[in-house]
């Protein structure tokens, strides 16, 4: 991502904040996790985590009816070229990773052989 498109992502990302703080009702979480800037820089998809995971379906209703009133917020508070056309997608990515973490914390035997070794201080045994 060119160092323009990254620095508008990173803006993006805080102004979403900033909305979802402001707007949401307060009845579930919602977590902007990451932004991806498409077609230079005319559509952002914004990403993000729902708690409760029930409250998910709710949360990306209630931000598809907000992108308009986003796109307006960004107007106001940005300074960009451009302001891209907005949509909001459940990020799967981080909850296969949240998944994949429990499994692992549940399951030992998923645990990755590296963590099974035990530390060593760097000394050398030299009586083998």
């Amino acid at each position: 991502m060119a160092y323009h498109d990254q620095r508008m992502a990173d803006q993006l990302k805080e102004l979403a904040m900033k909305f979802l703080q402001r707007e949401s009702n307060r009845t579930s979480l919602i977590t902007v996790t990451s932004i991806d800037l498409h077609t230079r820089s005319n559509v952002a998809i914004i990403y993000f985590t729902v708690l409760p995971a029930d409250k998910e379906k709710a949360a990306l209703d209630f931000l598809k009816r907000m992108r308009g009133p986003f796109r307006d917020f960004v107007k106001d508070n940005a300074r960009l070229r451009a302001i891209p056309t907005f949509d909001f997608e459940i990020d799967k990515g981080e909850k296969n990773r949240q998944k994949i973490d429990e499994l692992t914390i549940n399951d030992p035997s998923l645990a990755t052989p590296e963590a099974d070794v035990p530390a060593t201080d760097g000394a050398v045994d030299e009586s083998a």
